[in-house]
């Protein structure tokens, strides 16, 4: 392999903030962010959702709003209509 054209390959300290839950995954990602974990000081990326939290993986139900960006409009400023 040619030097000095492939990314650092590290150990990166992944946190699902939704579940509280930390991952040391191997990764080339950039993060200018660290945090120490388990003694040692890690890149930190932090992440809305995993498999901690995901639904999919978790087996949870979340409930989903159906309706519409139409609908949330006009029931949010219905009071406000005028009437002719």
């Amino acid at each position: 392999m040619r030097p000095n054209i492939h990314p650092e390959y590290r150990e990166v300290l992944f946190h699902d903030t939704n579940a509280d839950a930390y991952f040391l995954i191997g990764s080339t990602l950039k993060t200018a962010q660290t945090k120490e974990y388990e003694g040692n000081i890690y890149p930190y990326v932090s992440l809305d959702i995993s498999s901690a939290s995901h639904p999919f993986y978790t087996g949870e139900q979340r409930q989903v709003n159906n309706e519409g960006r139409i609908a949330n409009f006009n029931k949010r400023f219905q009071r406000f209509k005028r009437s002719h």
